[in-house]
């Protein structure tokens, strides 16, 4: 096996000539760096969701808010309406309160390590490493889940995740080079991502095949190892759809902490895994309540959830709003909210 250098140099050759077209990159080379702003947005967005979904939100992001201080200025509201669809929306709210510590607090300028980016609100240790790699340069290791796959196998670490996690961050930081660090980042992950993917290794086209431990053994694609996982809990819930006379629908912001926090939803009420419970909450205002036909299911990371969707009409001068967070919108106004996915399959639901 070749020394770490010369296993960087040749996967640095082959990034060079099969480098993945992304908007938030530069060419490979390292002679004109990225925007700090740009790399930090398009890693945030790529937490947990794919890269063709990404482009699309990423690229509306800069249109509205071309630099990190107009992010900073915008309004939280018409951050999570930008941001709605894509998921996980702590990210977005995490994206703005991060915006303005920078602006405020940073004077516009992203901090250059990962040990002084990993404080910013919505960094966790991967961010922090591929932003210091990507935007400044810094030769340390950004371990994503595609990186993760590329040392279990090229290693044969067959020690399952998550246990498997600091071994092969250990074994990813001594393969990164003192110089184009970020485009060896990149070049990992598109290792990963294109060539060393999850269903399939795709050896023969690897620069690594060679030295891979794991192709040697015939185990490549079983790695990396992972312990079972447990079932996903159900959890039963009940929503409230009451519209005016006039065509306005109720809806709740939610608490601004816990899941979903700071979105709106359509009234709803504990979801618990008492299904008895789940659906026994009081609705918000006094009506003829039915319960609707249909029903919406929507499975989150760690639980799936059942909604019951009950209805009512609310009279044409009812002016009446419910104590807490509450807010009358126009049924044409809905598709603007932001409202995260499982409401939006409940305005599908009733609204067809």
């Amino acid at each position: 096996m070749p020394q770490s250098t010369t296993l960087s140099d040749i996967l640095l050759s082959w990034y060079d000539n099969h480098h993945r077209q992304l908007p938030w990159r530069m060419p490979p080379g390292g002679h004109t760096r990225p925007d700090p702003y740009h790399i930090w947005l398009s890693e945030i967005m790529l937490q947990q969701t794919g890269v063709v979904v990404v482009k699309s939100y990423y690229e509306k992001f800069l249109t509205l808010w071309p630099r990190v201080e107009d992010l900073a200025a915008a309004e939280l509201d018409d951050v999570l309406r930008a941001w709605a669809g894509l998921g996980y929306y702590a990210r977005a709210r995490n994206l703005h309160k991060c915006a303005r510590e920078i602006a405020n607090a940073h004077g516009g300028r992203f901090p250059e390590t990962a040990t002084e980016l990993i404080t910013l609100p919505g960094i966790g240790p991967y961010t922090a490493a591929a932003i210091a790699a990507i935007a400044f340069d810094q030769p340390v290791a950004a371990v994503d889940g595609n990186v993760e796959r590329v040392m279990a196998r090229f290693y044969s670490v067959e020690t399952p995740l998550p246990d498997a996690k600091p071994h092969l961050e250990k074994l990813a930081a001594e393969l990164v080079p003192q110089s184009r660090a970020g485009d060896y980042a990149q070049a990992v992950m598109d290792l990963g991502a294109g060539i060393c993917a999850p269903r399939k290794a795709n050896c023969g086209v690897c620069p690594w095949e060679q030295w891979c431990k794991g192709k040697a053994l015939g185990i490549a694609e079983t790695l990396p190892r992972k312990r079972a996982k447990k079932p996903r809990p159900v959890r039963y819930g009940v929503c409230f759809w009451i519209e005016r006379g006039d065509g306005a629908v109720l809806l709740r912001r939610r608490p601004e902490k816990g899941l979903l926090g700071g979105m709106m939803e359509v009234p709803s009420g504990e979801w618990s895994e008492d299904k008895q419970v789940g659906q026994s909450t009081a609705p918000p205002l006094k009506a003829d309540w039915r319960k609707h036909s249909g029903h919406v299911a929507h499975t989150f990371t760690h639980f799936h959830l059942e909604l019951e969707i009950q209805t009512a009409a609310a009279p044409q001068n009812e002016t009446i709003t419910p104590d807490g967070d509450y807010t009358w919108v126009a049924r044409k106004d809905l598709a603007a909210e932001a409202l995260p996915s499982v409401m939006r399959k409940v305005c599908v639901a009733v609204l067809g």
